[in-house]
């Protein structure tokens, strides 16, 4: 069985990032299946696997990707699957040129757009394992618990050590 989510990114240099996703969804018991898939360097295998990726049993896609960050855009504009688009942080503009290739998707080719980094890898996983948890109740619970337990990690008064 494929796992149901896709973690793809533009270069391996983004998994420094996009491993963030990776370890959430692994926390929460989600698989995934991580690939470098370059929307300019390898535009072939961004084709074949956002044609295919439905068929291959995938639910939903995080794609990131750093400076001109195409590869999330282009890769909703070849599937039905949402994607989810995690903007890396660049050396040059911060992740400020990712972010803007991101979001200003023209209207019906929607990304649903995370924050720069890896806040947004881990919402992105977050976001991912809420959508899927709508139909697995098992995954819920975990979700919560998950979510529970991130709350509970926060001291009510500065000095108490939580």
């Amino acid at each position: 069985m494929t796992a149901p989510i896709a973690i793809i990114m533009g270069s391996q240099s983004d998994w420094e990032t996009m491993r963030h996703a990776a370890d959430t969804l692994a926390a929460l018991g989600v698989a995934c299946d991580t690939r470098v898939v370059s929307a300019h360097r390898t535009p072939d295998r961004l084709f074949a696997f956002a044609k295919g990726a439905k068929a291959a049993g995938f639910k939903l896609i995080i794609a990131g990707a750093g400076g001109a960050a195409h590869l999330p855009g282009m890769t909703a504009a070849l599937t039905e699957l949402p994607v989810f688009g995690v903007p890396v942080e660049s050396r040059t503009l911060k992740g400020i040129d990712s972010l803007y290739s991101i979001v200003q998707m023209p209207a019906g080719i929607p990304v649903g757009t995370l924050a720069i980094g890896k806040a947004g890898a881990i919402n992105a996983a977050l976001l991912a394992a809420s959508v899927l948890a709508l139909s697995d109740p098992a995954l819920s619970d975990r979700l919560a618990a998950w979510r529970k337990a991130q709350t509970d990690a926060v001291a009510e008064r500065p000095e108490d050590k939580a």
